[in-house]
């Protein structure tokens, strides 16, 4: 069934807009600055098109039409006209598939090889969660601003038990400094003689970027807020069983707002789980989703048949793993692997090395398999291993599904096997990366880390009835009605817990945002979200079985 809802009503949801439009209007009247030599930055992305649509409405209310309007960018799309960006191999890159080679490299060095597969991703995930706070260090001066904290992230630290965690925060450190970043651009001379008037506009907290711009920019800079609407919407309380009954109680409330003519719908993604299966609901009705936050990659059916063929392929692969793949192979006919499963069930062999390869019903099978895992067991380089996954692939015809399928091409993209040429490996990255050798434990652990750090969100329709979006993402946007389940003591604490392995100390020292702060950014999106036009809230009495 598809729903279809009336327009936007632009004077029941102006999300904030006109008072922020008249603000910069104020602002560019008073200090005389022309509108197409101002910029506005903007927290995210989808605001972009908002706030260029709210300054049209602006000039309609006050009786003028100009053809003139601000460059509305967020840094990094404004990072995007600015050339100048050269990335080099020891760079954070915010890809995983690198990253993680890099990590591994710097334990190495660090006297750390024997734990690098253990905290390899947990540097990268520590890298990560500094890189923005890197990022707003003006490049001359970064390298000092790492050196002037890397010995006091020690201090509290000085267990012998801390060691490990110390010199992953250490090197975390070290790397974010030592790194250039796509947005170093935007503090060059030659930018800054493209605009009169920076205006920052910041979300429910400060971005460090956008700090360290205004401060750049000096006189030139200015903030304005997006402020929360005064008017309060229509609230709805929904109690929940559980999880599958606050599903389809979500689901539900999505569904009237539609029909009673309110699009878009925003649905908060409080719980990933439980979006995604009131997603799988929505969609099965026919209505248009748009999904700003997607879901992990590794949990994707393509990443599952990747990850199928790896798994049968360890000299002691048990037996279900080789046969569970199989059954996933289009190059293995159907019934011969059946009775393969059957000989080998009346046989009960464990482990695939076990299995007696003469017996008749077996034989078709296990020679096939045999070749395939005899030539994927030796070390060798990354590059080569991609080269010989794509090979396995294809032998067993799963190649073609996951390359004309989007999650599949996702899979491929995030492995660098999307390449088109030279067996579809696109293998600079990994040659820039020292192309390690790898046995084939690593390279697992390395494709699996990959997929599991990876997000995979399906392609936007044209126009969509219901967007699926975080929290921190509400802020300007006009929206008909608010759906927002997942509001527990679980997914929404009353104080947030800090994400990563930062000690409050630490997070002090470099600027992280503090549980205070997290807190205190919370309840101003909550105070937002009250302001929708209508707000549906739900969450349940009890998690796995327990109140």
């Amino acid at each position: 069934m598809t729903l279809i809802a009336n327009p936007l009503d632009h004077n029941i949801a102006d999300a904030g807009w006109p008072d922020a439009m008249t603000q910069l209007a104020v602002l560019l009247q008073t200090k005389n600055v022309h509108p197409s030599r101002t910029v506005v930055l903007l927290p995210y992305a989808q605001l972009m098109q908002e706030a260029r649509r709210a300054w049209a409405d602006h000039a309609q209310s006050q009786g003028k039409h100009s053809a003139f309007v601000p460059r509305f960018e967020t840094t990094m799309n404004w990072t995007g006209g600015a050339p100048g960006y050269a990335v080099s191999e020891q760079d954070i890159q915010m890809d995983v598939a690198l990253d993680v080679l890099t990590a591994a490299s710097l334990l190495q060095r660090a006297g750390l090889a024997a734990q690098q597969n253990l905290l390899a991703m947990r540097l990268v995930e520590a890298a990560w969660s500094i890189a923005r706070l890197a990022a707003a260090q003006p490049p001359a001066r970064r390298l000092a601003w790492g050196a002037d904290n890397a010995m006091a992230l020690g201090v509290g630290m000085e267990s012998e038990a801390l060691a490990l965690e110390l010199a992953v925060a250490r090197i975390a450190l070290a790397w974010s400094a030592a790194s250039a970043y796509p947005t170093d651009v935007l503090f060059n001379a030659d930018l800054g003689a493209g605009f009169d008037l920076l205006v920052v506009m910041d979300g429910f907290q400060t971005e460090p970027l956008n700090e360290a711009l205004k401060n750049h920019f000096a006189e030139r800079a200015v903030s304005i807020q997006l402020k929360t609407p005064e008017q309060q919407g229509a609230l709805a309380l929904h109690t929940a069983q559980d999880l599958e009954d606050e599903a389809h109680l979500a689901a539900a409330c999505t569904l009237a707002h539609l029909r009673a003519g309110r699009c878009p719908v925003a649905l908060i993604a409080q719980d990933r789980l439980l979006t995604r299966r009131v997603r799988a609901m929505l969609a099965e009705k026919g209505v248009a989703l748009r999904d700003e936050t997607g879901w992990k990659l590794s949990t994707t059916r393509a990443a599952a048949t990747l990850m199928g063929l790896l798994g049968a392929l360890p000299w002691d692969a048990s037996t279900d793993s080789v046969l569970d793949w199989l059954k996933n192979a289009p190059a293995f006919d159907a019934a011969q692997v059946t009775l393969a499963e059957t000989a080998l069930r009346k046989i009960g062999s464990r482990t695939w090395r076990s299995v007696p390869a003469e017996q008749p019903d077996i034989a078709p099978i296990a020679l096939r398999v045999a070749a395939l895992r005899t030539s994927l067991q030796a070390a060798r380089p990354l590059a080569d291993w991609l080269h010989a996954l794509s090979g396995a692939l294809r032998t067993s015809a799963q190649w073609d599904p996951l390359a004309s399928d989007v999650a599949g091409m996702a899979v491929l993209a995030a492995l660098h096997m999307d390449g088109g040429v030279n067996k579809g490996v696109n293998q600079d990255g990994l040659t820039r990366h020292g192309n390690p050798r790898m046995s084939l434990q690593d390279f697992t652990a390395w494709v699996n880390q990959t997929l599991e750090a990876a997000s995979f969100a399906p392609a936007h329709p044209a126009v969509a009835q219901v967007v699926i979006l975080p929290l921190s993402q509400l802020l300007g946007r006009r929206m008909q009605a608010v759906v927002w389940p997942g509001c527990d003591e679980i997914r929404l604490a009353v104080s947030p817990e800090p994400p990563g392995q930062w000690t409050p100390a630490q997070r002090a020292l470099l600027g992280l945002p503090s549980r205070t702060e997290m807190a205190d950014a919370q309840r101003a999106a909550w105070h937002y979200a009250l302001t929708a036009p209508h707000l549906d809230v739900l969450w349940r009495l009890s998690e796995g079985g327990e109140r």
